[in-house]
């Protein structure tokens, strides 16, 4: 799949229930080493900032779980500064309250940047 359709999936995986974590995660569920159901059992708790405390993105984390989990650990740092550079930081309270794009947006963009390290 390319970048739009990874960027297509995690949009779409948004709109239909997932956290942010798990549309990023799941968007890339097909080239991981673990089912689909641990991904987005795993995935559950870094949605809303961690747990809902509204800290590091989850379009953040679930970036870092894919990297993690398909041997990508050295992309992490500049898939994370990419993100801020686009979107202004990279945590979750701050993101929604600069309102300059909605979560949908920022989990197509975060899937999306994985496809330009996969």
């Amino acid at each position: 799949m390319n970048k739009e359709t990874r960027a297509d999936a995690a949009r779409d995986l948004h709109k239909q229930g997932c956290n942010c974590c798990q549309s990023v995660v799941m968007a890339w569920a097909d080239k991981l080493p673990v089912t689909a159901t641990d991904a987005m059992n795993v995935a559950a708790p870094f949605g809303r900032g961690l747990a809902g405390t509204r800290e590091v993105c989850g379009c953040v984390s679930g970036m870092a779980m894919v990297c993690g989990l398909t041997g990508h650990t050295g992309d992490v740092r500049t898939l994370v500064e990419r993100f801020r550079e686009s979107n202004g930081d990279i945590v979750c309270a701050r993101l929604l309250q600069a309102g300059k794009k909605p979560c949908g947006e920022l989990v197509a963009e975060a899937a999306g940047l994985l496809a330009e390290i996969m």
